[in-house]
């Protein structure tokens, strides 16, 4: 209880201040197959793309700002971290976070919280602004410079892009319940 307590304090004091909301339709659309461009070292520093990512249906790719300094996103990859067994041997979907952060970092965050899916170390943004969502509010030298608007992508095995989940304020993040209601209306 204190934890989550001292999570809701960070999140009322640390704070970027909301200037750019996601755009209406966030990255690349549904249909577009990006497992060409999921290919970063993980938290651990290992070499990952898409193939070796994937689960047996497909995977739930989690664009978030960072683990080091974002509290919405930490709470957003813990809850997932709950469910991410479920999603994979119930449903057939590995998670995957995506994110500018180091490897250090990371793995630091994930020694943390335990978690028990792959972090994706995507320094200098390239997967981001690939897939169309970096948030340009931040110039160079910024430490927030190279986040994305967090988006959650769920795509097929093949890595094609099944349906896409974001909020328009980067506070707010889809409910697992949202992810669950969109796997179910794939299969």
């Amino acid at each position: 209880m204190r934890l989550f307590t001292a999570l809701y304090f960070l999140l009322m004091i640390v704070t970027l201040p909301a200037r750019a909301d996601a755009p209406e339709d966030l990255g690349p659309a549904v249909g577009t197959n990006i497992a060409a461009l999921i290919k970063a070292p993980d938290q651990n520093g290992k070499p990952r793309a898409f193939a070796d990512l994937v689960g047996e249906k497909g995977a739930v790719v989690v664009f978030f700002r960072s683990a080091k300094w974002c509290p919405y996103c930490q709470l957003q990859l813990i809850d997932l971290n709950l469910h991410a067994e479920t999603m994979a041997s119930d449903m057939g979907y590995n998670i995957v976070g995506v994110s500018y952060d180091t490897e250090d970092n990371l793995a630091t965050f994930t020694k943390k919280w335990q978690v028990n899916y792959p972090l994706l170390s995507d320094e200098g943004s390239r997967i981001i602004n690939e897939m169309g969502i970096l948030n340009d509010e931040f110039r160079p030298g910024h430490y927030a410079y190279g986040v994305p608007h967090p988006l959650i992508a769920i795509t097929d095995k093949s890595g094609n892009i099944r349906a896409k989940l974001h909020e328009k304020a980067y506070r707010d993040r889809p409910q697992i319940e949202a992810i669950f209601e969109a796997i179910k209306g794939l299969n």
